[in-house]
């Protein structure tokens, strides 16, 4: 594919994921306002190859036939005619997906692995500040834990929102496994694509608009930020290529993430915060095949919701600092 025509794909995949919101649902679905050559499919976890076929709302004519690979989680992209098919995790600009592999403001991957049972700071500046809790398992042949982020905690203002993935044994896709609170008050939406939550707040207003029927939300905070959240397990087939030792009494529910940002401060700080600085330089070997970030201790914090990192920037006042967009 000449980089022209790369560089439309990779445009029409980032406006196909940020019009999540406003998708119909079922896998084969066109989404209501993503660009004319493109819709999700949502394979679900026993025919995660299904044949959907691709729809081009401009002829009105089905197309090829497109397969959503095994490597994407339980959605990917479509490119109509041709039928190119993408996991979100390849383009979007801070995703996190499956054992935490970022994809930072920068547009390289990296993974941080973190440690289970601990809360990490993945985004902190002067007006936001973004907690992520990990679960895991360990494995007797390595030194570290397998790690998943299974609930964000963040903060903005005087307010507090949590997101989670409810602890289950037995995965189902058509129950919702998503936990979610507004400063101590559950947020209860109608399990079904496109209903949406809202409340006003002197930050902005802030929604919750669900993605799919059950465990997928998009939660914005209007010119702060934009979060993609999917609950998925780790299925049997993960857990036997990987060795993740996944049991009977817990499938490790956890989050594919998306992050977009907008008037960040090039003081922003965080496992991916720091990525959108104007100043960030990558010391990670983008040429290898798991680039690390380590430094995981000047990042723990001691609860969800806490802002006691050691790169902890919420709060602060710093009149010096310039406005930066995030990509």
């Amino acid at each position: 594919m000449a980089a022209q025509q790369l560089a439309g794909v990779v445009a029409a995949i980032v406006v196909a994921v940020a019009a999540l919101a406003v998708r119909a649902a079922g896998a084969g679905s066109t989404p209501a306002a993503a660009p004319p050559h493109s819709q999700m499919i949502n394979p679900g976890r026993f025919n995660r190859n299904q044949d959907t076929a691709c729809y081009d709302p401009m002829t009105k004519k089905r197309g090829c036939v497109a397969k959503c690979s095994r490597r994407c989680s339980d959605q990917c992209i479509v490119i109509c005619p041709t039928c190119e098919t993408y996991c979100i995790c390849d383009f979007y600009p801070g995703m996190s997906c499956g054992d935490p592999r970022f994809t930072g403001g920068d547009g390289n991957n990296f993974y941080f692995h973190g440690r289970k049972d601990h809360d990490f700071c993945i985004l902190t500046d002067a007006g936001l500040h973004i907690n992520a809790h990990f679960i895991g398992k360990r494995n007797p042949a390595m030194r570290r834990d397998f790690t998943w982020i299974q609930a964000l905690g963040i903060r903005f203002a005087d307010h507090r929102l949590s997101i989670a993935a409810a602890k289950t044994a037995e995965w189902d896709s058509d129950v919702d496994h998503l936990d979610m609170a507004f400063d101590g008050e559950r947020i209860d939406i109608p399990t079904e694509s496109g209903a949406r939550w809202e409340s006003a707040t002197a930050a902005g207003r802030l929604s919750v608009t669900r993605t799919t029927a059950t465990n997928g939300v998009v939660v914005e905070l209007e010119g702060v930020f934009d979060v993609m959240a999917n609950v998925v397990p780790i299925t049997e087939e993960d857990s036997r290529v990987h060795n993740y030792g996944v049991t009977e009494e817990d499938s490790l529910a956890h989050f594919d993430l998306g992050f977009k940002f907008h008037n960040l401060t090039d003081d922003v700080h965080g496992v991916l915060g720091q990525t959108y600085r104007s100043d960030y330089v990558n010391q990670l070997s983008v040429s290898s095949n798991m680039p690390v970030m380590g430094g995981a201790p000047k990042y723990v914090s001691s609860d969800i919701f806490a802002i006691d990192c050691a790169v902890a920037r919420f709060g602060a006042h710093r009149p010096s600092i310039s406005m930066v967009t995030a990509r």
